[in-house]
């Protein structure tokens, strides 16, 4: 019975210690006034050594960051998502240059507050990670950005 226990705690730590594996990039969220009417939005990776995730502006069906924001009578949005300068690099595979982020990367997304009140920025974001040997499926994360007074 003790090697049939210590059988199941092996295999369920082992499941345990690959799904952090498997999760190489880790998501934070923050936002700073401007003035009465503008804010930033930031959205930040921490990308685990050795992987990357891809840039805002890969091309047709090509790998790539995205992100949706859910629409509010509180804010609307100025513009698009920027990004820093990505690394650029042809990647055979997939017969495209291609552009990614290591270590980590922080987006930024400009909002016009309708109001001077607190405002919430709700969306979602989709991302791929990706390291020398392998890419995991799209991950997509709901955030949920508090704009205090």
């Amino acid at each position: 019975m003790k090697k049939i226990l210590f059988i199941l705690f092996a295999l369920g730590y082992s499941s345990i210690a690959k799904a952090q594996i498997e999760a190489p990039v880790k998501w934070s969220y923050a936002a700073k006034r401007l003035n009465a009417t503008e804010a930033l939005v930031y959205i930040k990776a921490d990308i685990t050594s050795m992987w990357h995730i891809y840039g805002l502006d890969m091309k047709g069906d090509g790998p790539k960051t995205s992100f949706s924001f859910t629409k509010s009578k509180d804010y609307q949005l100025v513009g698009a998502v920027t990004q820093p300068t990505p690394v650029k690099k042809y990647e055979p595979n997939l017969k495209m240059d291609i552009t990614y982020f290591e270590k980590s990367v922080t987006f930024q997304q400009k909002i016009k507050l309708k109001s001077a009140d607190k405002a919430v920025v709700n969306g979602q974001l989709e991302y791929i990670a990706c390291n020398g040997n392998k890419c995991l499926p799209p991950e997509d994360v709901n955030f949920s950005i508090p704009i205090a007074k």
